[in-house]
């Protein structure tokens, strides 16, 4: 590398990414081994500051692979970032109800009472934003609209970042997490009877759905327009700071590259892939199946694919509508091609 890059901050959300696998392998400490670069994860920080990096993504020397609402957000507040690569693994994405509510349908959701979360104190409130957006992407189907539901708010405290996150035997852990905090207050209230419907998604809203006997009126995530299932993790971005690619644009290369490699190796290897991915979600092997499906390790794709692309166009817009956002922006200038371009110059990387 041309410049000396002391320290590289990581972060990943518990979801299936190829920084994920990446990391837990080792494969992306082994990269950079040779330049002596520090490779640190920033959840795992006693700095509640670093920690919100997750989300703001104010770190510099920082990549960060997950849920893309945050850095929508932390982009269309002003940071200086860009996108290397996008990846698209389809999870299940619920609208859900008791088995006594009556409601069967979407159709049924009219006039009814749905549940969000709330949380008083966080810079973004990416569960609420994809449980509206699922809602919204359900109810279009059936020409109906937000407006003709009536919305419960359900209020959380503390912050996404108040513990950091450890790994223990490969799960993503927050160490000291209230009860407050992990309890689903949407369900307890869907449960008593106060409100007729929520939102859940990926592994665990599928075993929540399982365990309380929810009955499923829709999942979102298996309609067959890429728009109707584009969410939080549909698609996932792969993002670094400006100063990185700047000053480190070799650094910035082989991050991709390391996730490439990281995804074609999960190709070949379905059944530890699936062990790892039931590792970092903190569940069974089963749910992770379930809820993102038998061929989970094929869907582990950074590319920057014009499905991708436009899905992602259209969740901004959707964030600015509904306020998430200050502004929208054009995603195809945020999108930084020259480090794939550079890959795609090189003979052996197949891609």
């Amino acid at each position: 590398m041309t410049h000396s890059l002391d320290t590289l901050w990581y972060t990943h959300s518990p979801v299936p990414t190829g920084l994920g696998i990446a990391v837990e392998s080792g494969r992306l400490a082994q990269a950079f081994r040779p330049f002596g670069t520090r490779i640190q994860a920033l959840r795992e920080s006693s700095d509640r500051e670093v920690r919100e990096a997750h989300f703001d993504h104010h770190l510099h020397n920082s990549v960060r692979h997950g849920g893309n609402i945050p850095a929508v957000w932390a982009k269309a507040s002003g940071r200086a970032t860009r996108v290397l690569g996008l990846s698209w693994s389809d999870e299940v994405q619920l609208i859900v109800t008791t088995a006594d509510s009556g409601v069967s349908s979407i159709r049924d959701l009219k006039n009814r009472r749905f549940g969000l979360p709330k949380w008083a104190n966080v810079q973004i409130d990416f569960t609420r934003a994809q449980a509206i957006r699922g809602l919204e992407n359900a109810l279009k189907l059936e020409g109906l609209q937000v407006s003709d539901v009536e919305l419960v708010d359900y209020p959380y405290g503390g912050s996404y970042s108040d513990e950091p996150t450890r790994h223990i035997h490969g799960a993503q852990v927050t160490l000291g997490a209230s009860r407050a905090r992990k309890r689903n207050n949407e369900l307890i209230g869907l449960l008593r009877g106060d409100i007729d419907a929520i939102f859940l998604k990926g592994a665990h809203g599928l075993q929540i759905a399982d365990e309380f006997g929810l009955r499923v009126v829709a999942d979102i995530g298996s309609h067959p327009d890429p728009l109707i299932r584009a969410n939080i993790g549909t698609p996932r971005t792969l993002t670094v700071d400006q100063q990185l690619l700047d000053n480190h644009f070799e650094a910035a290369v082989l991050i991709l590259d390391t996730v490439l490699r990281a995804e074609q190796w999960a190709w070949a290897h379905p059944e530890e892939t699936r062990r790892f991915l039931a590792r970092e979600l903190n569940t069974s092997e089963y749910w992770v199946a379930n809820a993102y499906g038998d061929d989970a390790h094929l869907r582990l794709q950074t590319n920057l694919a014009e499905r991708s692309i436009v899905a992602l166009q259209d969740l901004t817009d959707f964030l600015e509508r509904w306020e998430f956002i200050p502004r929208s922006f054009d995603v195809r200038a945020w999108i930084e091609p020259s480090p794939f371009e550079q890959l795609l110059e090189k003979v052996n990387v197949a891609i």
